[in-house]
């Protein structure tokens, strides 16, 4: 992959005053990066193709640019780790911990994050999780800058709508702490859905 290549990719996707720390990342360790159309299990992710010759970095297309940087960073970090301890280490262990705090560093300043998300994004980094989704307020800033605006919070929708997750319509039923109790209207087969997973095609009840 060119370096004309990984510019272009990146200037279509993370804020403009990040562009170039993005570019030297790339440039330190060259990989193959790729934009891929949205999936419900990842945003992103680092492979090996089993030697460190071809690295490859793929992440989802419709990320808004904060959560599209951030995640670029997360996997470059994986590349990083990879690159000086194999497979001997844990993924998201103490190395890449100290690695993606690292890479994030020169970037948690008000150039390149709004004011909402820098905030929680340095509570975050003080000890990063697996996945930047595991860490509910972080995930709620992040989403308020979605290119998306059709999708919204399951815990939004009102009792006894109709709303679409993953190809599928459901009913949803009563809040069961941080879960609700939703109907899969096919099936008729009950599921407990996190509140804040994001669903789309709401018709609203009007009982």
């Amino acid at each position: 992959m060119t370096s004309e290549r990984a510019f272009t990719i990146l200037q279509t996707h993370v804020p403009a005053s990040a562009l170039e720390y993005c570019i030297n990342l790339w440039k330190h360790s060259p990989f193959e990066l790729k934009v891929t159309k949205s999936r419900q299990t990842k945003v992103g992710d680092f492979t090996s193709r089993r030697t460190k010759n071809h690295p490859r970095i793929t992440l989802n297309n419709d990320l808004n640019p904060y959560l599209f940087l951030v995640t670029y960073v997360h996997e470059v970090a994986h590349l990083r780790v990879y690159l000086q301890y194999g497979n001997s280490v844990d993924p998201h262990g103490e190395q890449w911990k100290t690695t993606f705090t690292d890479l994030m560093v020169p970037l948690l300043w008000e150039n390149v994050f709004p004011d909402e998300i820098l905030h929680e994004l340095r509570r975050h980094m003080i000890n990063p999780k697996a996945s930047s989704f595991a860490d509910t307020i972080l995930t709620q800033a992040f989403r308020k800058f979605d290119r998306n605006t059709s999708q919204m919070e399951l815990s939004e929708v009102p009792e006894g709508s109709i709303f679409r997750l993953q190809g599928k319509y459901f009913k949803k039923g009563k809040l069961r702490r941080t879960r609700v109790l939703c109907r899969e209207l096919q099936s008729k087969r009950d599921y407990l859905v996190p509140a804040d997973a994001l669903v789309s095609d709401v018709q609203l009840s009007l009982l």
